[in-house]
């Protein structure tokens, strides 16, 4: 696949948001815990990405420090930004990596009864640039398998995350999803090949917080939040994403922030705020391929 450098240019098209809202929002909420490099699940290490130890090395033996900074966002952190978005009434998009979901049934049964979207993060939360082909082709089949086993239907979004150089062609070989997230490319979604892409963040994700480039503190996170999404308001007609995890977001001192950021959103009372599955579709409507 070429590269598209031009996208929408000067003129974006107008999305005709719902209600006459000014701006979409779309909350995501990456469920990973369990699945992260682990000699547990075969890997040759332990996890060194994502964590409140920044730079930490990955071992080719068990990393019990890490491990249990992971186990927190399956055990509290997760619990807590469900509740911060059930108390609200706002709905979800959760990136479900399949073997992190099958390790904590509860977790997806509440994923399910809140009507939050559940898409694909793949079966395991590894880097996949140097996977081969028919391994990755092979990992994608499982997860949709096990996805389809543990929530009743099969993943209708994508999202590798680390993907590889054939990611996206295999997506669209497998010919199920709606939409394959698998971008930073745009304020709005787009086709490629035919395949609908609606853009996803790492800006505005709480990835950034344990970064050796990214915020330090909650107000920091809530501040860049706040300012994206009143410059894209500002403009309108824009979609704007919000990438979570439950043990970094998930944590005390930054869902605080999260809140203020949630109440900010509602406040405005012109923001669709709505799964993804929801935006991919409305987009298809309004704008088919």
């Amino acid at each position: 696949m070429s590269r598209d450098l031009i996208g929408y240019g000067q003129t974006p098209p107008d999305p005709r948001w719902p209600r006459g809202a000014r701006i979409a929002v779309q909350f995501v909420v990456n469920y990973e815990e369990g699945a992260e490099n682990s000699v547990l699940n075969g890997d040759a290490g332990s996890e060194a990405f994502l964590s409140e130890m920044v730079g930490a090395a990955s071992h080719p033996a068990r990393a019990m420090a890490m491990e249990s900074l992971y186990e927190y966002g399956s055990r509290a952190g997760f619990w807590r930004l469900h509740r911060l978005f059930t108390e609200r009434g706002l709905p979800v998009t959760i990136f479900g990596v399949a073997n992190a979901m099958a390790m904590n049934p509860a977790a997806v049964e509440a994923m399910l009864a809140a009507d939050w979207e559940i898409a694909s993060h793949g079966l395991k939360w590894i880097d996949y640039q140097y996977v081969p082909e028919e391994m990755e082709r092979a990992h994608i089949a499982e997860a949709i398998a096990l996805h389809t086993r543990l929530t009743g239907a099969r993943p209708l979004g994508w999202y590798q995350g680390r993907t590889s150089p054939n990611t996206a062609r295999l997506v669209r070989e497998e010919g199920g999803f709606v939409y394959d997230a698998d971008s930073y490319a745009d304020d709005l979604p787009y086709y490629a090949e035919g395949q609908l892409i609606v853009p996803y963040t790492l800006d505005a994700n709480d990835m950034k917080i344990v970064a050796l480039n990214g915020f330090t503190e909650g107000e920091q996170f809530f501040r860049y939040l706040r300012d994206t999404f009143d410059q894209l308001r500002a403009e309108g007609g824009r979609m704007m994403s919000v990438g979570l995890h439950g043990r970094i977001a998930g944590r005390p001192g930054r869902a605080a922030a999260l809140a203020r950021f949630l109440d900010h959103v509602m406040a405005s009372g012109d923001a669709w705020v709505a799964r993804r599955i929801d935006i991919a579709r409305h987009w298809m409507e309004v704008h088919p391929a």
